[in-house]
């Protein structure tokens, strides 16, 4: 009996951090590699990439628990997340509350390995975490805030390889927040309806008729940020070649939101996004090989 109890807490907890699905993991960890690849000339040390990779995950699952601490009491009202464990009963709110300390303590000890600059810089970021769930009380725009949150790791990784903090890594991170905005905002049209009702805040439901052109606008922001990021980096012709058809698939997804507008269609392409993330990194990776 307590071993059945124990499986299904267990089960839970991992409903919690979304463990099953890491989409959400890809799309935090990919400007995260941008700037570590751009930044190491695409040869990081195996302490880098492992410290990165795993530092994304478990802090990743850390914002999810604290996300849902946060709407514990909102969750329940809204059909995509009714079943979610907080909201459902299935975890107490102390036993969520000891995993995001768990998972950020985890998070914070890996960072320990890399230089002070990098250590204080997850400070930081460890708060942009915990803060965000919460923006969406307050503002209209909790997306623009889960960008600034989310491109952290570039800002992070590129302190990690120079000790310092140069202007490409603060490009990588400024097109990560227009990139964050734009796909969060597809994910927050599934829920636009809910949250209306419910009070809370999403740029989704900001900018209304709009969105469509906001959307459009944003992920060309990406694409030019990242270009003028490439461009003080001194990358090749693949990586640019590589944003091109980036950023023309990412407005062909707008266009097709916009002639089908439903839930399905709209997770399918915030999905979509980190196949789109991992793209790019392929075209960082690719270009330094072409040339070295």
């Amino acid at each position: 009996m307590a071993t059945h109890a124990l499986t299904q807490k267990l089960f839970a907890i991992s409903d919690l951090i979304r463990l099953p699905k890491q989409y959400g993991t890809l799309l935090l960890l990919c400007p995260t590699l941008w700037s570590l690849f751009i930044a190491s000339h695409s040869r990081p040390s195996i302490k880098f990439l492992g410290i990165f990779i795993l530092g994304t995950f478990l802090m990743r699952s850390a914002g999810c628990a604290i996300n849902d601490i946060a709407d514990r009491n909102f969750d329940k009202y809204v059909e995509r997340t009714k079943t979610r464990p907080l909201a459902d009963g299935r975890l107490k709110l102390k036993e969520a509350i000891i995993t995001f300390i768990a998972l950020s303590a985890a998070a914070f000890a890996l960072v320990l390995f890399l230089n002070p600059l990098t250590i204080t810089l997850s400070i930081i970021g460890i708060l942009l975490a915990s803060i965000y769930p919460f923006v969406k009380r307050v503002s209209h725009l909790p997306q623009v805030f889960l960008g600034i949150a989310f491109g952290w790791g570039a800002i992070m990784a590129w302190s990690a390889v120079h000790n310092t903090i140069s202007l490409p890594a603060i490009l990588i991170f400024t097109a990560n927040i227009f990139w964050s905005t734009a796909y969060d905002t597809v994910y927050a049209l599934m829920d636009k309806e809910d949250d209306i009702k419910i009070g809370v805040k999403s740029t989704a439901i900001f900018f209304g008729g709009h969105v469509y052109t906001a959307l459009y606008l944003f992920y060309a922001a990406v694409i030019i940020i990242l270009v003028a990021a490439g461009w003080i980096a001194k990358m090749g012709s693949i990586y640019f070649v590589i944003l091109f058809a980036a950023g023309i698939i990412l407005e062909y997804m707008v266009s097709m939101l916009k002639k089908s507008p439903t839930r399905e269609t709209a997770f399918r392409i915030f999905i979509a996004n980190a196949g789109i993330g991992l793209f790019i990194l392929t075209g960082i990776i690719v270009d330094y090989i072409a040339r070295y």
